[in-house]
């Protein structure tokens, strides 16, 4: 019998195959003491599993090909660093010796201590992070325990044009699997923001995920279709099914070939308005990827990453060096940094402040909040921001602002920081244009006020709905009232452009509407001319804003969002996007 079942669509694409499912993996894990002359052993049999998790993962970087996508290497690059940082190196040994426990409970009580930063994150993408948590995690435990990686049991050429699903996978699966000819990744968990996901997109790989307990539905080998773009999987379709996604399977290699030769083209509408499109990234390879799909500049460079995972701050220097070479590598194309967006409540192995954890971190200390609390931390980062500067055409911008007096603050910290490198004849930019986030109601609606003070503006779309209907789209219980489309995030959006326009400044927007195909007619007719996305979104959206005319836009979006009828918005941006009729 045919059966639809919906997810969420990570990856774009269609794909049919034979069902190959991936069962969960059960690695248990003994918790003993040890005898005081079995502790040197212990702690020789954890770094001997290290190594060869080390060893593994050069293996299969030297295994890829030389024009690989860079989020292939990028990923692989990241687990090998944390295996060489001393949250795995060293905190697991000192566990085994102030315990006297055996290595796997070692290792586990490090790994809950890692996932409990991340799980208390507000930023949406941040807290997938965890997901490289769990795969070093996982990949030291099955070393440990002398299991073998799923993957590897897989015979040559028997997951050719197959479609995987598990409860869920690692980028280091998907790296493999991409390597066995996988046609589609159906999951059970992950959401849009985690590394595999991001992996998919950039491969091509389809992918469904959130489908929760839907191996009960599947036998093993049974046809599935998958449809990435309307996170549908079909399990056993008849012909006319199959034929159907067949042919639309041709039609979309052949518009996604096609599209592939925008990238050299302008961003402009079909009345000649010029789009800033521009890359959200967080690694040197993503800065890589945005020049290949001829992005504009990098509108949102996070900081967070560099804090992360470690037990150590990263010290001026440090910082420099990376904000250097990310401006270097852009060639003059503008970057846009935000400062440290991160909070007490999170835990930081290397903080010890002594700021009471949050009851409700979403509306604790964060972002700039943070910052200006601890402001040694803040001008180490100003001053390596400053630095860096002369590599490149920097923009800073400040997270999380609430009101007028952060923006004067954060002014005066970095008319400090400029102060002590003039001392010191430590040359750098003096005209970076300084900007700020406006993801808190409050802050959209005294934009014009924000608007006076900074050289521009980025809307920060994820918080801004999250804030504005006290939603959070990560909790399933209130999930569905998680909406952008919502008349009063849209006229929150409108207010900040118009204010925008008025101070004559820019505005972006950052978030993930600027990177769903979905919305983008709907945010040029409000006004929206610089947007921000993961570098493999961006052609499509160049796609839809070269064929449509800005002066029509603005006519039809204009009245809707006035008139507050979100049934009628839905219906323009279902026909936006055909396929996409269930946001009704």
């Amino acid at each position: 019998m045919t059966v639809a079942l919906h997810g969420l669509g990570v990856s774009r694409g269609i794909a049919v195959g034979r069902a190959v499912i991936f069962a969960r993996d059960d690695l248990k894990v003994a918790e003993y003491r040890l005898a005081d002359q079995e502790i040197a052993q212990e702690l020789q049999r954890y770094q001997s599993a290290l190594q060869h998790v080390q060893n593994h993962l050069m293996t299969l970087r030297q295994r890829m090909a030389a024009n690989a996508p860079a989020d292939f290497v990028s990923f692989i690059e990241t687990h090998l660093l944390m295996l060489d940082d001393p949250v795995f190196v060293h905190g697991p040994l000192q566990t085994i010796r102030d315990m006297g426990c055996n290595a796997e409970w070692a290792l586990k009580l490090q790994r809950d201590a890692l996932i409990d930063v991340f799980e208390s994150m507000d930023d949406s993408y941040l807290r997938a992070r965890r997901d490289d948590v769990d795969y070093v995690v996982t990949q030291i435990l099955r070393a440990l325990l002398n299991v073998p990686a799923r993957i590897s049991e897989a015979a040559p050429g028997s997951l050719d044009g197959t479609v995987i699903v598990a409860e869920d996978l690692s980028p280091a699966d998907i790296v493999v699997m991409h390597e066995h000819g996988i046609a589609a990744i159906v999951a059970e968990s992950g959401g849009s923001t985690s590394h595999t996901a991001i992996l998919a997109r950039n491969l091509g790989i389809p992918a469904v995920f959130g489908l929760r307990n839907v191996q009960r539905f599947l036998t093993p080998n049974e046809t599935l279709i998958v449809d990435g773009r309307h996170g549908l999987v079909v399990v056993a379709p008849d012909r006319s099914l199959l034929a159907f996604y067949e042919q639309r399977r041709v039609d979309e290699r052949a518009h996604s070939f096609a599209r592939s030769a925008l990238c050299d083209r302008p961003s402009e509408t079909r009345d000649g308005t010029k789009i800033a499109l521009m890359a959200n990234v967080d690694f040197l390879d993503d800065v890589r990827l945005s020049k290949t799909v001829g992005a504009m500049g990098i509108g949102l460079f996070r900081t967070e990453l560099l804090f992360l995972g470690r037990n150590q701050i990263p010290d001026e220097e440090e910082q420099y060096t990376v904000y250097r070479q990310v401006l270097a590598s852009m060639e003059g194309a503008p970057v846009t940094v935000r400062t440290l967006d991160i909070g007490a409540d999170k835990s930081m192995p290397w903080y010890d402040g002594t700021i009471a954890g949050a009851v409700n971190p979403a509306l604790s200390l964060r972002g700039i909040r943070w910052c200006l609390r601890e402001p040694e931390i803040f001008r180490a980062q100003l001053r390596a921001l400053l630095r860096a500067s002369i590599a490149g055409h920097l923009r800073i911008m400040i997270p999380m602002l609430t009101c007028s007096d952060e923006i004067e603050q954060t002014l005066e910290l970095i008319a400090e920081a400029k102060a002590q490198l003039q001392g010191q004849n430590i040359p750098f930019d003096d005209n970076i244009a300084i900007g700020g986030m406006i993801e808190i109601p409050a802050a959209a609606v005294i934009a014009e006020v924000f608007a006076r003070k900074l050289d521009f503006l980025s809307i920060g779309t994820n918080d801004l709905i999250q804030y504005t209907l006290a939603a959070d789209r990560t909790d399933d219980a209130v999930s569905n009232l998680y909406d952008p489309l919502h008349p009063a995030v849209l006229r929150l959006i409108k207010m900040t452009l118009d204010a925008g326009q008025t101070a004559g400044i820019p505005v972006s927007m950052c978030g993930e509407m600027a990177g769903d195909v979905r919305y983008t007619r709907l945010l040029l007719g409000l006004g929206l001319r610089e947007f921000s996305m993961h570098p493999a979104l961006l052609l499509e959206i160049k796609e839809t804003v070269s064929t449509n005319s800005l002066t029509d836009l603005r006519c039809q979006v204009e009245p809707m969002v006035i008139s507050g009828n979100r049934l009628e918005i839905a219906r323009f941006v279902a026909g936006t996007a055909p396929g996409f009729e269930h946001i009704l």
